[in-house]
């Protein structure tokens, strides 16, 4: 049985497989990155959808104060 196998060829599929182990752990700190970015986004995109309330809401009374004056 062992006379089937190539040792040659074992070896070079032995390190195409660690290059792989390689390349998907690189993959994998890219995309703990990219999630790490993601969520930075979703939290300025909450904080300015938060700031852009508040200055609707002051806008808003100030229009309805000086509308209600008249």
């Amino acid at each position: 049985m062992s006379a089937d196998i190539d040792l040659v060829e074992y070896g070079s599929l032995l390190q195409k497989v660690q290059d792989l182990d390689k390349k998907v752990d690189k993959l994998e700190a890219g995309m703990d990155e990219l999630l790490a970015l993601a969520n930075k986004g979703r939290g300025g995109f909450w904080a300015g959808m938060m700031i852009v309330s508040a200055i609707s809401s002051a806008v808003g009374y100030v229009s309805h104060w000086f509308h209600g004056a008249k």
